[in-house]
């Protein structure tokens, strides 16, 4: 992939993933400000396995749509899913919080429920390969993943207030758009090995 079409992908995703996140943060203050709610790590452990079948349905589709070999599409849906959605769900925001000293407690879900993650991370993919879809699960990734990451933030940190809300919005701004960008745009064309058209 050249480098312009990389440039290009990543300027049509600013806008929504700014957008998304905007969204999520007034969502989830009203829930928690306005009808007294608090976030539950139980939200994480929903939005995160959630996250990680939509990750490996894009890769996977995008793989498979140029190089249609199950085994391979497989491995790389499953592995980039993985890494790249902990990367946007867990440990950005863990890397981010404690720069702005939320002081968020270290949860890899990975490692604590390592069968629900590959779970999903399989059913997401052969979703993928049979389905080949690459865009509108991008638009739920992008959504899963804002929703993920915010809610590892107030799940895991102490003493998160109002003013900690600005911080959130840039930590999950750049927690999503540099792994989602990475995991839709990048990861699959690395292993396809020869120049395309998305």
């Amino acid at each position: 992939m050249e480098t312009k079409e990389i440039i290009h992908e990543l300027k049509n995703h600013l806008p929504f993933t700014a957008f998304a996140t905007i969204i999520a943060i007034i969502l989830v203050f009203l829930f928690q400000y306005l009808l007294q709610k608090q976030i539950s790590e139980n939200l994480f452990g929903v939005f995160h396995p959630l996250h990680i079948i939509v990750s490996s349905i894009v890769t996977t589709g995008i793989f498979y749509k140029y190089k249609p070999k199950i085994i391979p599409a497989l491995l790389i849906g499953i592995t980039g899913a993985i890494i790249i959605g902990s990367l946007s769900d867990i440990i950005f925001p863990w890397l981010g919080g404690n720069i702005f000293n939320l002081r968020p407690s270290f949860h890899l879900l990975l490692i604590e429920k390592p069968l629900l993650i590959l779970a999903a991370a399989i059913i997401g993919s052969l979703i993928g390969i049979f389905t080949k879809i690459t865009k509108i699960p991008h638009f739920i990734h992008v959504f899963l993943s804002v929703f993920a990451s915010l809610f590892y933030l107030l799940a895991f940190s102490s003493g998160f207030n109002l003013i900690y809300f600005i911080s959130a919005f840039l930590i999950v701004f750049i927690s999503v758009i540099i792994p989602c960008c990475i995991s839709d745009i990048l990861f699959p064309f690395f292993f396809i090995g020869e120049k395309f058209k998305n």
